[in-house]
């Protein structure tokens, strides 16, 4: 962990929520520069669980949220990522990535175009906590005189997911439940002015609430005072999005790796692939038509010891073909589950390898993601 002054000697910053997750009980770590409740008196195990049977609260307000806006803003942040945003119909998400001229990431969000009257030419965005400063420094420098960037330093962000959130939040918001997949809508919630996403990062059904912070603690209250409804820390967060496959910027995916590489290849649109025109798109391109050189896997390992981070992976005669990225214990899976690179030669699922833990070589094997199905609302 970092030290509690967070990585550059600055005081940690905190959520709006701060106060509430204290009540609660929670144990704070630093994260990303803030203070986070890494787990409440539930537990980590049971705290993953309970998200994957019946509703997880988590507060994600150290995200960063902004309004991005300008005629043709659609077309001007295609110049910085691979996915086809002009496709967005009003109320419609889609996850891309941020990419460097070397086609490397420099981070993974999400992009909104708000449905409402009066934002025809404005995109939402929200992006990794870690790398909210530089995103949207890079962002409002590359496409300054085409669009503006506008931050919401005022706005909470609380995550509903499991297979009880759409029932949940729908005593609040009737509308909630009809919402498909990937969609966004503007609401109330008791009064009090919010935006929905049906999106996650758990790989179950959910939602991301934006809330003006002053507002956060008592919507939080509200969905927590619900049956189906704990606290939920980073350290589920964590398993939760392991088991799922899903990346975890600064782990799985870095400036270094480009989204063909890293499994990503589907958030780069058709009309991106044959029109070009992104940051890297000579070599990604030439990387969807040749193939990669490395490939993002998961990793299961045969015994009951998890694989960590940075554990070498090594071929059946001892040679280093990658390295996990990801790894702990799954507790919907119950086994030691991680995700890696290997060599592309070695990347087809059942490929026999040994991970490198405390000197021992282990026996694992190459596995197909996700560990746990996704349960996304198809509707």
């Amino acid at each position: 962990m970092a030290d509690p002054q967070g990585s550059n000697n600055t005081p940690l910053k905190h959520t709006p929520l701060d106060a509430l997750h204290l009540s609660l009980g929670a144990k704070m770590v630093p994260f990303a520069g803030y203070n986070m409740p890494v787990q409440y008196p539930l537990g980590v195990l049971k705290e993953h669980v309970h998200t994957r049977t019946l509703a997880g609260l988590f507060d994600v307000s150290h995200m960063g949220q902004g309004e991005l806006s300008g005629a043709g803003v659609d077309a001007a942040l295609e110049a910085l990522v691979p996915g086809d945003l002009k496709a967005l119909k009003p109320g419609q998400i889609r996850y891309t990535v941020l990419l460097n001229d070397e086609g490397g990431i420099l981070d993974d969000l999400m992009v909104t175009r708000p449905a409402e009257a009066g934002k025809e030419n404005t995109l939402y965005l929200v992006v990794n906590a870690a790398c909210k400063d530089q995103d949207f420094a890079h962002i409002a420098a590359k496409l300054k005189g085409k669009a503006a960037l506008v931050r919401h330093e005022d706005a909470a962000l609380l995550a509903i997911q499991g297979p009880s959130a759409a029932k949940v939040l729908a005593r609040f918001i009737p509308a909630a439940a009809s919402m498909p997949f990937m969609t966004s809508r503007t609401d109330t919630f008791e009064g009090v002015p919010v935006r929905l996403f049906r999106s996650g990062y758990t790989g179950e059904d959910g939602y991301e609430i934006s809330i003006p912070a002053a507002k956060s603690e008592q919507v939080a209250r509200k969905l927590l005072a619900e049956t189906e409804v704990e606290a939920i820390g980073l350290g589920a967060r964590d398993s939760l999005r392991l088991e799922a496959g899903l990346c975890l910027y600064g782990n799985d995916i870095d400036t270094v790796t480009t989204p063909v590489e890293a499994g990503l290849s589907w958030v780069i649109g058709k009309r991106r692939r044959e029109e070009g025109g992104f940051p890297g798109a000579d070599k990604i391109l030439r990387q969807l038509k040749d193939g990669a050189s490395k490939k993002r896997v998961g990793i299961q390992p045969l015994g009951k010891a998890p694989a960590r981070a940075h554990t070498e992976i090594q071929d059946t005669n001892g040679n280093k073909i990658g390295e996990i990225t990801s790894g702990g214990f799954g507790p919907s899976v119950n086994a030691p589950v991680a995700m890696g690179y290997v060599d592309s030669k070695f990347a087809a699922i059942g490929t026999k390898v040994n991970l490198m833990v405390r000197g021992q070589a282990l026996p694992a094997e190459v596995a197909k993601l996700p560990f746990a199905p996704h349960r996304y609302n198809k509707t």
